[in-house]
């Protein structure tokens, strides 16, 4: 049954909480509110931070012997108390999990009954001192601050099933080659009394393993293994094909169905060495991108919408998404497997937490493996995104850094030995034993200019092993949130605090001085934006696999109407970045040492041709051609010979002095490699 639809609702405070529980209150004069849905959406709320009560009311009769009835809220955010008839059932925490609770004997006594939940979400107003386990969802850097996401945001149900009940079942693939995939399931069963079960497993309806169990009465673990032989296996969309299978788990009593899981899954094997993914042995450069909340609503969060966004970071040219600061709504992942893009999943860590929150913490990290495990396109977790900024706390130890990220690493490690997990993301080498993760770089968006990223990288190769963020804010083209009427004035402190403006960088970056027009800031902004990214995407893949593995650069898309560092808006038009990103992620690409901005005349110029292909078979008798162009003149190389698989290559350095003809200095290049063409340009200023 399926209790979605119109609720009641009610501020909680104690005199609602003293006599709205049970089944004789009147609560005719309470608004209506929607579930699935947020509060915030329903006018009398709309300001709101809560708490509030939600009831209502159903039918249903009593279940049959041997039967049993459940209550689940299959999604909360973020906290809250359930009652049934004005029964105490529970208090649930956590927003991307199922919470389950027995209402067997409360349904045998009447036909008739009030549900009631009241429901906490908290603001999370001092970002040194985080409660909620929410991460984007309520942090200012990813939606409007000001935003409360609280509410029952997906489907309540009412459940009927025999008298052992599975509460939890998780399916990992441990491992996978072309003679056989190894799986290990979990489970978690909830039986009315001590007895004996059989546990059949089925992948595609075919019976692969049945065992007895004795159960006690409660919660009861079992855990077991499976071998697939001979299994067609999951890939990346740049390496193969993405089947995916049917895993059904029946739990029968005395020979009768008593209560079944399933699940789709791929079935692959994933490591991650020294930042260097490989997917059933098969070595990939990850060109990734950051994803935030593709929407600030979860509840009314569109499948088919939220595809669209995998769909739009494949078109990209990229394959890796991070669900950055949070776990997204199932559709995400399932629209991951189904395409082949490989998943970075943080934990809804972001930010500085309190000390308070470390047990709840660990709980939800072993629900978020149970509900996300089974999922192919998940290539990592990470426990805990920027818990420290700045220098000085990156390298001494703190709490949240050295104490709350290991707990929750090591309670995925423990669950899941599938795929690697790091502690944290964005923390630096530090003492005692100098390791770091990966870097969000911020060259040309916070720190020096964005040319500076190369000889970083040559400085520091350990610092680029990983790029997991960088680019910089950009206006979109669906301005229509911003008022600019009074150009060159902009109401900057509104945008700030509730656009996603980072007003300092903006001005140190792309001032608006020189701009007689907010459409020529605008554009300016978005060709910053766009060149950072290309030249940044170009770098980090000549250094492939020495020393770098992937990127993932922010950002894909806008939960809202913000300035961000997305490459599409919050209508998913795409700003000038979106073709430069799309381009720079080709398969297949030619690049050069960047020219400086102005060279000049009679300057001595050396350049590096470089061709870099994820190709994984050679390229042969490929030609390159590098065309240099002045204002009345031009200077012509060539290069040719075979691409190897998978590789970056110099092909050739082409040097030449700097004509004295002032004016433009194009150098254009062109890849002919048999399979298409690749062309790529760079261009100056000539000055004296």
């Amino acid at each position: 049954m399926d209790l979605s639809g119109v609720w009641r609702a009610s501020g909680a405070d104690d005199e609602v909480r003293r006599t709205a529980l049970g089944l004789h209150y009147d609560d005719g004069s309470w608004p209506t509110v929607s579930v699935p849905g947020h509060w915030r959406h329903e006018p009398p709320f709309a300001t709101t931070d809560g708490p509030l009560l939600y009831r209502t009311r159903f039918q249903l009769d009593p279940p049959p012997p041997g039967r049993r009835a459940f209550v689940t809220l299959h999604g909360v955010f973020y906290q809250a108390d359930v009652w049934l008839d004005g029964a105490y059932l529970g208090d649930p925490e956590g927003y991307f999990f199922p919470h389950s609770f027995d209402i067997t004997d409360l349904t045998r006594l009447t036909p008739d009954h009030i549900l009631a939940v009241e429901v906490v979400s908290a603001p999370q107003r001092d970002p040194r001192k985080r409660r909620n386990l929410t991460g984007a969802y309520q942090d200012d850097g990813s939606v409007d601050g000001a935003w409360n996401p609280g509410g029952l945001w997906r489907h309540v149900t009412v459940d009927l099933t025999g008298p052992a009940r599975i509460d939890r079942c998780r399916v990992l693939c441990r491992d996978a080659n072309d003679t056989r995939a190894h799986l290990r399931l979990h489970a978690r069963l909830d039986s009315d009394a001590a007895r004996s079960v059989t546990v059949t497993t089925l992948v595609d309806d075919t019976v692969m393993a049945e065992q007895d169990h004795s159960l006690a009465k409660g919660m009861n673990d079992i855990a077991w293994t499976l071998d697939v032989a001979k299994p067609a296996l999951w890939w990346p969309w740049s390496l193969g094909d993405q089947p995916l299978h049917e895993v059904r788990v029946v739990l029968a009593v005395d020979g009768v169905a008593s209560h079944e899981h399933a699940v789709r899954t791929g079935l692959r094997e994933i490591s991650v060495d020294d930042w260097i993914v490989s997917v059933n042995g098969e070595r990939l450069f990850a060109k990734g991108i950051n994803m935030p909340p593709a929407h600030i609503d979860l509840a009314t969060s569109d499948a088919t919408a939220i595809a669209h966004d995998v769909a739009l970071a494949r078109e990209a040219g990229l394959d890796l998404i991070r669900a950055k600061g949070h776990i997204a709504p199932p559709d995400f992942y399932a629209a991951a497997d189904r395409i082949g893009m490989l998943v970075w999943q943080d934990f809804p860590l972001h930010g500085r937490f309190v000390r308070a929150v470390r047990r709840q913490a660990v709980e939800q990290a072993r629900a978020a493996v149970d509900v996300l495990g089974h999922h192919p396109s998940i290539m990592l977790w990470c426990a805990h995104d920027t818990p420290e900024v700045g220098a000085v706390s990156q390298q001494l130890p703190t709490w949240n850094k050295t104490i709350l990220d290991r707990w929750v690493k090591r309670a995925i490690e423990k669950i899941d030995e599938s795929r690697p997990v790091i502690a944290n993301s964005g923390v630096a080498p530090h003492l005692p034993q100098l390791e770091g993760t990966d870097t969000h770089l911020r060259f040309g968006w916070g720190r020096g200019e964005a040319r500076d990223l190369a000889g970083f990288a040559a400085l520091l190769p350990r610092m680029v092993g990983f790029a997991s963020e960088f680019g910089s804010q950009s206006v979109p083209d669906s301005h229509e949130f911003i008022a600019t009427e009074a150009w060159p004035e902009l109401p900057w402190d509104e945008l700030v605090a509730h656009g996603g403006l980072q007003r300092e960088l903006m001005a140190q970056y792309v001032p608006v001085t020189g701009h007689t027009t907010f459409e020529s800031w605008k554009q300016a902004t978005q060709r910053y934006q766009s060149d950072l990214l290309r030249h940044h995407i170009e770098t980090l893949r000549r250094l492939k696999y020495r020393p770098t593995g992937g990127f993932c650069l922010s950002s894909l898309a806008d939960p809202s109407p913000r300035i961000s560092s997305s490459i599409l808006d919050h209508e998913r038009r795409p700003k000038l970045a979106f073709a430069a990103v799309t381009d720079a992620c080709r398969p297949v690409i030619v690049v050069a040492d960047r020219l400086a901005d102005r060279v000049a005349v009679g300057a001595g110029i050396a350049l590096d041709i470089h061709v870099v292909s994820d190709a994984h078979h050679t390229l042969e008798h490929a030609e390159c051609t590098a065309a240099l162009r002045w204002p009345g003149g031009r200077h012509t190389w060539r290069f040719t010979g075979d691409i190897p698989p998978d590789d970056c290559v110099r092909v050739g350095t082409i040097q030449f002095v700097v004509p004295d003809a002032p004016g433009g200095l194009w150098l254009d290049l062109t890849l002919d490699h048999g399979e298409g063409l690749a062309t790529n340009r760079y261009e100056s200023l000539i000055g004296r």
